[in-house]
């Protein structure tokens, strides 16, 4: 599938739920993928954003395009928050001790970084992110932890071979983000993003339906 099918996919499914499809936006995910190849498969399309998840891995693309809008979506360590500057959102900010550790970094950088809560909402054992119970705290403690802007809320669905399956996480955490009014939603994967857009989202993170053939 080419990047164009999957922005008539973003489209169709926004016009299915009656939304304006210009308030969805692709975050085209070049990890594990080479220069050429994202220029081949990626950039020629147009000036989207560019997601990657491993801070080492995304050095040398941001290198190479410093003019592109880069988003950090992966897994995050307290000790690599030195590095994120270069990101124009950070969607996987998943516990406030990360939150004040990328603060009182940005405090002594003089900059304000735009950032996402990532919230466990099928509560996996083994994903990233806040437990539900946890957002409201969280949230009254962000909106007071300068320089931070806090944008909205990410998360990961379980896989599902049928994304009918997962729609509910996406409504749900469309629910959260409307309970704090926060604008932005970053769900909704290369197996589901259909459905996410269907239920809110305003950042798709997809990669190998971009990639594949």
């Amino acid at each position: 599938m080419a990047l164009p099918e999957v922005l008539a996919r973003i489209e169709a499914a926004a016009r299915r739920a009656g939304r304006d499809p210009a308030d969805v936006r692709l975050v085209a995910v070049t990890k594990g993928h080479g220069l050429d190849e994202i220029e081949r498969k990626v950039l020629r399309y147009g000036d989207f954003p560019l997601g990657e998840n491993r801070i080492q891995e995304a050095r040398p693309k941001i290198a190479a395009w410093p003019e592109r809008e880069w988003h950090f979506i992966g897994p995050l360590q307290r000790n690599k928050v030195r590095y994120l500057r270069p990101f124009r959102l950070v969607h996987s900010v998943d516990s406030l001790r990360l939150a004040e550790a990328l603060a009182a970094r940005a405090e002594r950088e003089g900059y304000r970084p735009r950032i996402l809560l990532e919230v466990n909402v099928a509560r996996e054992p083994q994903k990233h992110g806040l437990d539900p119970s946890a957002l409201d705290a969280a949230v009254r403690a962000l909106r007071g932890l300068e320089p931070l802007e806090l944008r909205g809320l990410m998360t990961m669905a379980p896989l599902a071979d049928d994304p009918e399956e997962v729609r509910w996480v996406f409504r749900e955490l469309a629910a959260m983000a409307r309970e704090h009014g926060l604008p932005e939603l970053s769900m909704g994967m290369s197996g589901d993003y259909e459905v996410a857009v269907e239920e809110g989202a305003t950042l798709v993170r997809v990669g190998r339906a971009l990639f594949e053939g």
